[in-house]
């Protein structure tokens, strides 16, 4: 009678219990239909289920990518955000297990004396010290009727843990690749300068010893040997700074590689790398293909099963037990009929009063869902402004790049007209410092603008969210299918 009650009881909880938890929606925003471009730049088709791997491969240099790999494979920072996803997977198998009965099984052999003094428990009875042998062995099983919701409600919130944790782990190779390619960048753009800046000292050693040589003739004054001897060293000066800035970018490159700075060193490497094509598609596909932005995501959907864990506390918690062993006094009866012992019960708590504890608890678990609303919206509105810095930023780097090299060509005809100029004695030397300057301030500017254009290409791809297709040949088939514009880029 008393098993079929309990059993009675726990089908009513199962047939009227109710889930404690509001269903997630994820929220709705209001993202623009296209970017704000300009030529070259075209709308291409979205490709985010693509692997979004080894984007930095796309720059062809085979040192990028085996340092790359290093920090891959080296990064301290990696392997902690690696670490954490282990241990939320960990923590879901756990809180799985609440979905599953729990079996126990219990031994206990002692031998024990009984008091005669103890307390009475009946007065008819009087009490005897006795000393006796207790043998006993029992299996036990225990579950938790889930009638709120609870076991649910935390399997969902480690769910969400597990995935945020995973496109945690996403977004710190994707900024660990990034990071490493902007310093490797700026490192090379710093090769690149140095180099023009030896040119120009060789160029303006040879200007000195012209100088100095119209100068024992008479033809120079001693103003144009002090002016070209300043110039020598202001520039000899501004190597030294350079090579100071080379050495941070360096040790930088090491650190994310996991290498300790004195142990690492890059030689200088003048070859001329370009940037690749990086296709836009449109704002909405940010959203599936950053991992900063899943991570966000996952952890509204953590939240709002955080709301559901908290609203539980406000049913009762329902426990089904059963046990069944046997208990003897000698071993040799352990296991017959008569040492046979068993229960079934059902078990409820309910919370009368908590001085509002638990209503603030749900209050507190919807405050924080809020906040990762208000965090979600706020990471891709700023996913949605890197974009667009990027897609202007490359695009006015591509004119200016252009008008450099020209101003370059420019600056050269004029300090070897000048050159020429003083050398016929029609025009005085600080015309040549002038065109000098001039021409080393364009070369420099030229260097500066193509590391820039490297590094904001780095900073393009990672705004949006990391590689993409690999293959021409699939994506104009797709393109030709779906009667679409192909990727382009500037």
């Amino acid at each position: 009678m008393i098993a079929r009650r309990a059993l009675l009881g726990v089908s009513a909880a199962l047939l009227f219990g109710c889930a404690a938890g509001p269903e997630y929606q994820k929220p709705v925003l209001d993202l623009p239909v296209a970017w704000k471009v300009e030529a070259p730049w075209r709308e291409g088709r979205p490709d985010d289920a693509a692997a979004k791997g080894p984007w930095w491969q796309r720059f062809g240099d085979a040192e990028l990518d085996a340092l790359e790999q290093r920090s891959m494979a080296n990064s301290p920072t990696l392997a902690m955000a690696g670490a954490r996803l282990a241990q939320a997977r960990s923590a879901l198998a756990a809180t799985s297990a609440g979905v599953l009965p729990q079996l126990g099984l219990s031994e206990r052999a002692a031998r024990q004396k009984i008091s005669a003094n103890r307390p009475l428990t009946n007065y008819a009875s009087p009490n005897f010290s006795t000393v006796q042998n207790e043998l006993s062995v029992a299996m036990t099983v225990n579950y938790e009727v889930d009638l709120a919701g609870r076991v649910q409600q935390s399997i969902a919130l480690a769910q969400a843990s597990v995935e945020q944790s995973a496109a945690d782990f996403e977004n710190t190779r994707l900024l660990l690749s990034a990071d490493l390619a902007t310093n490797y960048f700026n490192l090379r753009e710093i090769d690149v300068e140095l180099n023009v800046l030896a040119r120009a000292i060789g160029l303006q050693q040879r200007a000195l010893e012209l100088v100095s040589a119209r100068h024992e003739l008479g033809a120079a004054t001693g103003l144009d040997l002090a002016q070209q001897q300043a110039l020598l060293d202001t520039t000899l000066v501004q190597i030294d700074l350079l090579r100071r800035q080379r050495g941070q970018f360096e040790h930088a490159v090491a650190t994310l590689a996991g290498i300790p700075a004195a142990q690492f060193t890059l030689a200088p490497d003048l070859r001329e790398l370009t940037a690749p094509p990086v296709p836009l598609g449109v704002p909405s596909d940010v959203l599936e293909r950053r991992p900063d932005i899943a991570a966000a995501e996952r952890a509204m959907a953590g939240a709002n099963a955080q709301i559901g864990v908290a609203n539980a506390a406000f049913y009762p918690s329902i426990m089904l037990g059963a046990a069944v062993g046997v208990d003897s006094t000698d071993l040799a009866s352990l296991f017959n009929a008569p040492s046979l012992l068993w229960s079934i019960g059902l078990s409820a708590a309910q919370t009368l009063f908590d001085g509002g504890r638990t209503r603030a608890n749900v209050e507190y678990a919807r405050a924080g869902y809020t906040a990762t609303v208000a965090n979600y919206r706020r990471v891709v509105l700023g996913a949605m402004q890197e974009v667009e810095d990027g897609i202007t930023g490359l695009a006015t780097l591509e004119r200016a790049t252009h008008q450099a090299g020209t101003a370059v060509e420019s600056a050269r005809r004029v300090f070897d007209m000048t050159t020429a100029r003083y050398e016929g004695g029609a025009s005085t030397y600080f015309e040549v410092i002038t065109a000098q300057q001039a021409l080393l301030a364009s070369e420099r500017q030229a260097a500066q603008l193509l590391g820039q254009r490297l590094v904001t290409s780095v900073f393009l791809i990672k705004a949006l969210g990391g590689d993409w297709q690999r293959t021409s040949q699939a994506t104009s088939q797709n393109c030709m299918n779906t009667r679409e514009a192909c990727h382009a880029s500037p």
